[in-house]
């Protein structure tokens, strides 16, 4: 099935990378290979375009769609946080930009029959890495009351999580919750009809808390986000595309904390944490996009750009 996806603010996206013939770019989650696709653009004939994606649909879609730059793309499905050692197997220190889109797929929410979507009756699965160990349906049987709370709670900042999470634990009691729409159907039980806009499910913020616990998304984020500037060259940049108010804070946090440098107390007479200034932060705000992009990718309307780029010690 062809690999749907729309990339958000590609326009942005390169001017803020500043995209240039010859030099070594990273896309740490490939996707639909929208962005790579006009990244490869800007820096053939001689540049480099690293993709790496932890879904195989990704990465064989993007065999296809980056074909016609086969000599400058090397393509690894993997985990975004292993970004060092692909670059170590490339034998490459350092890049020049690199790129992380947090966005979850079209074709993973429409093609990917893992239960992205409650629109869909599918598999309870929800993992990006079909390898990897712990799915929607475990984690929804197995944990606690207490537990899926706390995660409806803290990742989907969902009002009615307490109710919510009694319901799931009263339901698995009958039978074991395997699909999108059991699932779905028993959150809309438990939230109070007219309690939520009539443009969002009741379900919506549920199957993202735990689509962000399946994958450890926020875990990753705050575990590459401590080392990511380690790995570009002097003035490179780095560009992030975050969908959530969670995300976009970590994001925005370790900047932040990049640009000042010193940890030290304001009261101390000479810094003795001897921590140096990394970055410069390329915009006062976070980028979003323009209402003609959000208008014609609905997907765009939540996203928010944030970029930075290094400096010399």
């Amino acid at each position: 099935m062809p690999f749907k996806h729309i990339p958000v603010m590609v326009n942005e996206v390169l001017r803020y990378m500043d995209c240039q013939r010859g030099k070594i770019y990273v896309d740490c989650t490939l996707g639909g290979a929208g962005h790579s696709k006009a990244i490869l653009g800007k820096i053939i004939p001689d540049g480099m375009l690293i993709g790496i994606d932890q879904d195989e649909d990704a990465i064989e879609n993007g065999k296809n769609v980056l074909k016609p730059f086969a000599a400058n793309t090397h393509l690894f499905h993997d985990n975004f946080i292993h970004f060092p050692d692909v670059l170590s197997q490339l034998n490459i220190p350092a890049v020049d930009g690199i790129l992380l889109d947090l966005g979850i797929s079209l074709h993973q929410l429409e093609s990917s029959g893992r239960g992205f979507s409650f629109k869909r009756n599918e598999p309870l699965d929800m993992r990006m890495d079909k390898d990897s160990s712990s799915s929607a349906e475990e984690i929804i049987n197995r944990l606690e009351e207490g537990a899926l709370e706390k995660i409806f709670h803290e990742y989907g900042e969902e009002r009615w999580a307490r109710r919510i999470a009694k319901q799931i634990v009263k339901a698995r009691k009958l039978e074991r919750i395997r699909s999108s729409r059991q699932l779905a159907r028993i959150v809309l039980d438990a939230v109070p009809s007219g309690s939520s806009p009539q443009r969002i499910h009741p379900a919506t913020r549920v199957f993202m808390a735990i689509r962000i616990e399946v994958n450890r998304e926020l875990e990753n984020l705050d575990r590459f986000m401590k080392n990511a500037v380690d790995y570009l060259n002097d003035k490179g940049r780095l560009c992030i595309l975050s969908f959530h108010s969670l995300e976009d804070r970590i994001v925005k946090r370790r900047i932040k904390a990049l640009e000042k440098g010193c940890v030290c107390p304001p009261d101390f007479p000479k810094c003795v944490c001897n921590k140096k200034q990394l970055a410069i932060s390329l915009s006062r705000k976070a980028i979003r996009p323009s209402g003609a992009e959000v208008q014609a990718n609905p997907m765009a309307r939540s996203a928010k750009l944030r970029a930075m780029e290094k400096i010399s010690i």
